[in-house]
């Protein structure tokens, strides 16, 4: 299963990707998280559902000194998304 997430607010220039990254690669998850022109941060994720549940509910507050107003979520069917969880360029 993967699960798609457009996270809103203030999570540009406070190490939100990076911070996802971490967290995702703890959680065994694999996929991308980038920046979006429009100043928010998008991540493709896929694993099991509980470590899903687990980065989504860790996206709602993310790294220190972001301040997430909202989180939309879109359940995908697998993705067959590399191994690895990567920061991709801003689109």
């Amino acid at each position: 299963m993967a699960l798609r997430l457009q996270i809103t607010g203030m999570v540009q220039g406070v190490g939100y990707r990076a911070a996802f990254q971490r967290r995702a690669s703890e959680l065994q998850l694999s996929g991308w998280v980038r920046n979006r022109r429009d100043g928010s941060v998008e991540a493709l994720v896929e694993g099991d559902a509980a470590a899903l549940a687990a980065i989504e509910n860790w996206a709602r507050q993310g790294p220190p000194g972001a301040r997430v107003a909202a989180v939309q979520r879109e359940e995908e069917g697998p993705a067959g998304l590399a191994a690895s969880m990567d920061i991709r360029p801003t689109c």
